[in-house]
């Protein structure tokens, strides 16, 4: 099957069901709500209020098995060359366990554990000195998800408090640091390259203000870069290249988390990851999570034509999920040629976006209710809270189920103004708690779900030559910015004018 063919039979299966009512499927399908759910452990999903039937469903597992994305799951977590434009493998995996017994797999995970042998033995020292403050320095893959799992689980009790600075901007650095004591606090500047320009500014503004480059570590795969800014060997621990930016928390990235948690509640992380790994690798394509969240997706985009998708976590410690998600989704799918090179024949990926609940309700809801765009959804819930507030959480996880419901099954009202057309379609997915572990299984999700939709689609999840073109022409526009040459472009000039006037 072409993905022309399949593209038109998802096209026939949208135009049949364009006449029905999401409640009117729901409704004629009893079973629907127990059928279209499934567990893994802690975690549970529910697909039910999406806007297929059992005989799309049919269709997206049969394009799912004409796909082989059971053998892609092989191949990716096996070690496999699965990013050709860079020939690299994508072992994000073998940080968190050993998926596969393959000789690339087993080496990978012996240098991961060293790593984090390594972390432990840097945290234990650090912890015996009056360190109590953490500045991590890094941006997109190198900020976003230590920023995200220390924001969700740190606690006020932790033995370091950790702050996060990614943006150029100087405001970012300088509201950091201005509640600290340098001579308390540590800096750690992680970049793979060690040559990103808004981290590499931003670790001199951490040195400098620290004035002891003692407590100054590094994380990289360049260690000839890091030694030249001055951070030495024992101080620095590596990356590597089979594992890219938006895939490295699971890494010494996550130094960060593990001074922020603990090295055993970071183990516990990788914990959760790798049981969804094994879940994505060895279950059925019909009793598997990321399998259903992955042809979900397809079908919301290429089925259903929806040109955004929202992620919407009722629990404020996932706050910064939809960030995350962004760059992980959006630079992993936001292609648009195949693997051979030739133009993509579909629509990729959709703009991501979202916030938490209940704030989000009374900001961008109103769109989603009544707007002309069908937006597709996650809902994430918290099933057991951490805090005494009973009544909160009630009033919270009534929220989630509320929302759900009311976009799925609309209302009727003979005043159009106050007409809800339904119709919206979501997925559901349960935390029985927000821990290490049940975060780490979130997180692999959607790892898993972003590879399989590059599989369907024939793109590549794991390269971001798109993130290279900003920074070239930033680079080459810093010494006109500077008076030393003129702009090529002429608006680049006239702004360049007008910056120069107001200077």
């Amino acid at each position: 099957m072409t993905m022309r063919d399949w593209l038109v039979g998802l096209a026939a299966h949208a135009q049949r069901l364009a006449g029905q009512s999401l409640a009117t499927l729901i409704q004629a399908d009893p079973a629907r709500a127990q059928d279209f759910a499934l567990r893994c452990g802690p975690l549970y999903a529910n697909f039910a209020r999406q806007r297929y039937d059992r005989v799309a469903l049919d269709a997206l597992f049969d394009i799912a098995a004409r796909a082989d994305l059971a053998g892609a799951m092989q191949r990716q977590l096996g070690g496999d060359t699965v990013n050709p434009t860079e020939g690299r493998a994508a072992l994000h995996s073998a940080l968190r366990g050993e998926a596969t017994a393959s000789a690339f797999v087993l080496a990978a995970r012996a240098q991961a554990m060293a790593a984090q042998l390594r972390m432990r033995e840097l945290i234990e020292a650090l912890a015996a000195t009056d360190v109590t403050d953490i500045v991590s320095v890094g941006i997109g893959g190198s900020d976003l998800g230590p920023r995200l799992v220390v924001d969700a689980l740190a606690t006020p009790d932790a033995r370091f408090r950790v702050h996060f600075i990614s943006n150029v901007d100087g405001n970012a650095a300088r509201r950091v640091l201005a509640g600290l004591d340098p001579k308390k606090t540590a800096g750690v500047v992680i970049s793979k390259t060690f040559g990103t320009q808004e981290t590499l500014l931003n670790g001199q503004i951490v040195r400098d203000w620290l004035g002891d480059d003692s407590r100054l570590y590094a994380v990289s795969t360049n260690a000839q870069r890091v030694a030249d800014f001055g951070i030495p060997p024992e101080r620095t621990l590596p990356m590597w290249d089979w594992v890219g930016g938006r895939y490295s928390l699971w890494s010494a990235v996550g130094f960060p988390i593990a001074l922020a948690l603990g090295m055993d509640c970071f183990e516990q992380l990788l914990e959760g990851a790798a049981a969804i790994d094994a879940h994505a690798l060895h279950a059925p394509l019909r009793q598997n999570i990321a399998v259903w969240h992955a042809l979900t997706a397809v079908w919301n985009r290429n089925g259903l034509h929806a040109a955004t998708q929202a992620v919407l976590p009722y629990d404020d410690r996932l706050k910064l999920l939809p960030n995350y998600l962004q760059q992980l989704v959006m630079e992993s799918l936001g292609k648009r040629v195949r693997l051979d090179g030739s133009d993509v024949q579909v629509e990729t990926v959709p703009v991501w976006w979202g916030g938490a609940g209940t704030d989000t309700q009374h900001s961008f809801f109103q769109a989603l209710h009544q707007g002309t765009q069908v937006v597709p959804a996650d809902f994430i819930g918290v099933v057991q809270a951490d805090h005494p507030f009973a009544a909160n959480h009630a009033a919270l996880l009534a929220n989630l189920l509320a929302q759900t419901e009311a976009l799925a099954n609309g209302q009727n009202s003979d005043d159009p103004h106050r007409r809800y057309p339904g119709g919206r379609p979501s997925t559901l997915l349960l935390l029985e708690a927000l821990t290490p572990q049940t975060l780490g299984m979130l997180i692999a999700l959607y790892e898993h779900s972003v590879f399989l939709q590059s599989v369907l689609w024939g793109i590549n999840a794991f390269d971001q030559f798109g993130v290279e073109l900003g920074k070239q022409v930033a680079n080459r526009l810093l010494p006109a910015l500077q008076g030393e040459r003129e702009a090529d472009d002429p608006v680049t000039r006239a702004v360049l004018a007008e910056l120069r006037s107001g200077a």
